[in-house]
């Protein structure tokens, strides 16, 4: 699992490299829990304040958890 999720952040963050503005990901492979996170992350790292964060399923949800941050970091990366 942890070797999937390295995996997984590499590609992204190659993917997000190659973008000059929005990244364009492709999340379709990806459960519909791993999405969602991923999106609200990626939108909590573009606000200037507040998180975009699903505080109910953060708490029961591997999935949503490990998108949100990835979209996060990913995200927050290309603000700079």
């Amino acid at each position: 699992m942890k070797r999937l999720s390295l995996l997984l952040a590499a590609a992204l963050l190659h993917a997000c490299a190659v973008q000059k503005k929005e990244p364009n990901v492709n999340l379709g492979g990806y459960p519909p829990e791993f999405r969602a996170g991923y999106l609200d992350g990626c939108e909590s790292a573009k606000r200037t304040v507040g998180h975009k964060k699903d505080e109910q399923r953060f708490k029961r949800e591997p999935q949503y958890v490990t998108g949100w941050h990835d979209g996060f970091d990913i995200c927050g990366k290309q603000k700079k």
